[in-house]
């Protein structure tokens, strides 16, 4: 993609949504997208395999929830743009009637929500243009679609990096569990200052004008304070459930999966 009519896209700065998108080898970027990409690959080589063992889990959870939870509801925040295996695919192809919202607040997410739109004919999907760090807007724009007093799965990959303060980011992820019922599930899968290449994409984000926090590994299990961590817990995000036979390495990424307990 170079160039847009949409005046609400700004093709001068680069965007998290673009940038993965260019790192997943899509189209839907810009050149300031592509040239910070390709500083953050100098500073760490592995930030494409990253990007690509988040979407790979993004599948693994929701398969699983979808599947033996019987997790109807999703609500997927930071939903960037689309790609193969978008949350309401993965969810519907296992169980037809599921609900997704979709939550992103880049121009360009939006111009291309009616491919996340597509829902099967048992099922719905939904679009929240909002922050991540407005979870209250999140909440009342989503329960025009999800019922909110039955399980949901809330699905944060990659994104709470954007919110700078760590305890604002714990709070946030509160409030949101705060408001779903027991049986509901939270999914994240963030990066992790865990090597001296990911601490330097960490500095180059942030002088290439987007700047993304880093969290330790500790900080990831912060997120599941009073959940129920399904097996394996919190760790690198290709080690969380591989397929059979697959023996992956760990990267710059932690995650896990966590049930909030029924009374």
């Amino acid at each position: 993609m170079d160039g847009s009519s949409d005046p609400g896209i700004d093709e001068t700065r680069p965007s998290s949504a673009r940038v993965w998108n260019y790192l997943l080898d899509g189209t839907d970027n810009f050149p300031v997208d592509r040239e910070l990409a390709e500083l953050l690959r100098t500073a760490n080589p592995g930030i494409a395999a990253v990007a690509q063992a988040q979407r790979r889990f993004l599948v693994r959870a929701v398969t699983l929830l979808a599947g033996d939870a019987g997790i109807r509801q999703f609500l997927d925040i930071g939903a960037g743009l689309p790609s193969a295996d978008n949350t309401h695919q993965v969810a519907q192809r296992v169980a037809p009637d599921a609900r997704v919202v979709y939550v992103d607040n880049d121009p360009l997410v939006l111009a291309h929500a009616q491919t996340l739109l597509t829902s099967s004919p048992e099922g719905r999907t939904a679009y929240v243009d909002s922050d991540v760090e407005d979870p209250e807007r999140i909440l009342t724009d989503a329960a025009r679609t999800l019922d909110l007093s039955r399980p949901v799965a809330l699905t944060m990959i990659g994104i709470l990096g954007n919110v700078a303060d760590y305890a604002e980011a714990r709070s946030i992820v509160e409030r949101l569990l705060a408001a779903v019922p027991p049986g509901s599930y939270l999914i994240v899968s963030d990066g992790t200052s865990t090597s001296a290449e990911s601490v330097e994409s960490e500095r180059v984000a942030k002088e290439g004008g987007h700047p993304y926090n880093l969290r330790t590994p500790e900080e990831i299990g912060g997120y599941f304070q009073g959940l129920e961590l399904l097996e394996p817990g919190v760790v690198s995000t290709p080690l969380w459930r591989p397929p059979p036979g697959k023996v992956p390495e760990a990267l710059d990424v932690y995650c896990a999966v966590g049930r909030k307990p029924l009374p």
